[in-house]
């Protein structure tokens, strides 16, 4: 065994016994360090970068890391061994994506607002913000020495007689609280609960009147986020959101159902959902609204398929295997006990329902909020993470698909990508003439650049495209101080030079990052081809589009369409619609009939499962060009409109 310390640029250390011969980061997995590793440790991506203070490690070569770079102790944490006592620092940016995730450009005021609105659009459509839960204060006899009925049957009898329900359950969560509550209010209390049939199942007892509180929660592949509102009325109280602490485990679906079929690997994948990630939030939540945890009542999970099933501890490798099929679509009657949730014991936890191996319930819950169930006219709605998910349809009938547009999107297999944290460029502009850069970033003012997110990618690849930088195959056709080549002759595009970048490494996008989000933003716009032409369509009968997702909210729709990502049409039929699963999972969690509803959607709603549809991988190919190998598709970017 050999020691290894961690410690952080940021302050602190983490020491560990690690056995010979084992990865530097999966020793770092094994001792709770959070090592960003998008390609789940395969060495493709480049980003686990740490640097060796201390020791010896075996370490394959890399293209990743320069001759300049190796000699001053940096290493990639997938592809070096331990075969001694080291010391390492792991970089502040390796671990930012669980603490400094940007999740959307919405203050809490226009958060407040797009709830508010979800509200009365759903309430316009025939859904009701009501639910069983109830708050009441209680007075109860003291006892006596010639009454000694038990606090249990004394405050079910009094409750039974004042709501006029046959029974009362009081749960354990709530019993084991019971005496001293009772005796702090001197037998007056407040007492929350619902209503099941004739049955007021009791889930908290205070001594004063306390909100009756519900968490929405969306479990994205990267992100994770939530709100804490209050179940009778709807308003907020808190939000929060992090990383997904499953990330160190790969950046995408395919890598975590890999790592939860290991030895242990069910174990692991929930504990860094659940013990890492969710217990936080829920603690944070409830830190800044000044509640107690046991006053959350109800929970509600809007999560893709696979995130479902690493959430509940079940196996999800039948996910990704031919015929695709889940353990679960939908399941009922989870509890906060069962999973060791830092809320109310017996509160439900509400699962939005899933409808396919890569269409879950955070397109369901989104599904909902989007209204578009609820529409006469076409309407698109395309979820934007670390896969692409869409629902086509109006009033009458609603199709499904995902498709695999990879990590890109979120910075994962480009050379410079990042998360959307601190240092990341969101918006990028270029001189047509000077072909210099102005770019948008991340952070406090005077931040310099570290990298590129992935609306900071969709714009620079539509602006060298624009300023014909690119041809329409990815590759660069112009020469100048920002474009250069290496000793193969394969071009880049320098963004900012070392003097400029935070890390002091030059920020440059090259043909092959150039061709990785090609095919990811081709995977997107077959997708919604295909979908269409299934049903003897095409794009002209689109009267919406509504964009959905982390990444959408700092998405130039115009660059999109310039790309070929999204289909040419007026770009006024485009709308962000903020993180729709989080919305949906919202309404759900406050509203027994918006639950029922999201339900009876997914029921409803068919999935094409493209992988094994005819002619998609036609479709997908087509799409791999700038815009596109059918010019006649894209008409205004032809126009240079």
């Amino acid at each position: 065994m050999h020691e290894v310390i961690f410690t952080f640029e940021n302050g602190g250390e983490v020491r560990a016994s690690v056995q010979d011969g084992l990865s530097l980061l999966e020793a770092a997995r094994a001792a709770n360090v959070a090592i960003d590793a998008p390609c789940s440790g395969n060495g493709s991506c480049g980003k686990c970068r740490v640097k060796l203070l201390k020791g010896e490690v075996s370490a394959l070569p890399t293209a990743h890391l320069t001759a300049e770079e190796l000699a001053d102790g940096w290493r990639l944490a997938c592809g070096c061994k331990v075969i001694g006592d080291i010391t390492v620092m792991v970089p502040d940016i390796a671990s930012a994506y669980q603490s400094r995730m940007k999740t959307a450009d919405l203050s809490t005021g226009e958060e407040v607002a797009i709830f508010e609105k979800l509200m009365a659009d759903v309430a316009d459509a025939g859904i009701q913000f009501q639910n069983s839960f109830d708050c009441v204060q209680l007075t109860v006899d003291e006892p006596t020495l010639d009454d000694t009925m038990p606090d249990n049957e004394r405050l079910a009898r009094a409750l039974a007689a004042q709501l006029g329900v046959e029974t009362v359950d009081i749960p354990f969560s709530a019993m084991r609280r019971l005496a001293k509550v009772l005796r702090e209010g001197n037998f007056t209390v407040w007492c929350a609960g619902r209503r099941v049939g004739g049955t007021f199942e009791l889930l908290d007892v205070t001594a004063k009147e306390t909100p009756m509180c519900a968490a929405a929660i969306d479990i994205g592949t990267t992100t994770v986020t939530a709100v804490l509102t209050d179940l009778k009325t709807g308003k907020i109280l808190a939000k929060a959101s992090s990383g997904n602490g499953q990330i160190r485990f790969g950046a995408d679906v395919i890598n975590r159902i890999i790592e939860q079929g290991k030895p242990g690997g069910r174990e692991r994948l929930q504990k860094a959902i659940v013990d890492e990630t969710l217990n936080p939030i829920l603690q944070a939540l409830c830190k800044s609204a000044l509640l107690s945890p046991q006053r959350i009542l109800r929970l509600c999970i809007a999560a893709n398929t696979t995130m479902n099933h690493l959430f509940v501890g079940v196996d999800a490798s039948p996910v990704r295997m031919e015929p695709y099929i889940p353990s679960f679509f939908r399941w009922e009657g989870l509890k906060a006990r069962d999973l060791s949730l830092n809320a109310n014991g017996a509160a439900d936890v509400v699962l939005a329902p899933n409808i396919g191996s890569y269409v879950g319930g955070d397109i369901t819950a989104g599904a909902l909020a989007s209204l578009l169930w609820n529409k006469e006219e076409f309407t698109l709605f395309i979820d934007l993470g670390t896969n692409g998910e869409l629902v086509f349809g109006n009033s009458d009938f609603m199709m499904s698909c995902a498709c695999s547009a990879g990590p890109a999107f979120e910075g994962g297999d480009i050379s410079c990508g990042m998360r959307a944290t601190d240092g990341a460029i969101e918006a990028v502009t270029i001189d047509k003439e000077t072909m210099d850069p102005h770019f948008d970033i991340i952070g406090e003012p005077g931040q310099k650049p570290v990298g590129l997110c992935g609306s900071g990618i969709i714009d620079l690849i539509s602006e060298l495209f624009r300023c014909g930088i690119l041809s329409p195959k990815g590759e660069f056709i112009r020469e100048g101080k920002r474009v250069q080549r290496d000793e193969h002759g394969t071009g880049r595009y320098i963004l900012a030079f070392e003097d400029e970048s935070d890390t002091g490494r030059e920020i440059a996008l090259n043909e092959v990052d150039i061709d990785s989000f090609i095919h990811a933003k081709g995977a997107i716009f077959s997708a919604i081809d295909t979908m269409l032409r299934s049903l003897d369509m095409d794009v002209s009968v689109l009267e919406h589009v509504l964009v959905a997702g982390g990444i959408g909210s700092g998405i130039n729709m115009k660059n999109a369409v310039n790309i070929g990502m999204f289909p040419d049409i007026p770009l006024d039929k485009f709308e962000y619609i903020g993180n729709s699963s989080l919305s949906g999972s919202y309404a759900m969690v406050l509203s027994e009939e918006a639950e029922r509803k999201t339900y009876e959607l997914a029921a409803n709603m068919t999935y094409l499962e493209l992988s094994t549809y005819p002619g998609y991988m036609d479709a997908f190919i087509a799409a791999c060009f700038l815009p596109h190998t059918d010019s006649s598709l894209f008409p205004s970017v032809q126009q240079g409109v």
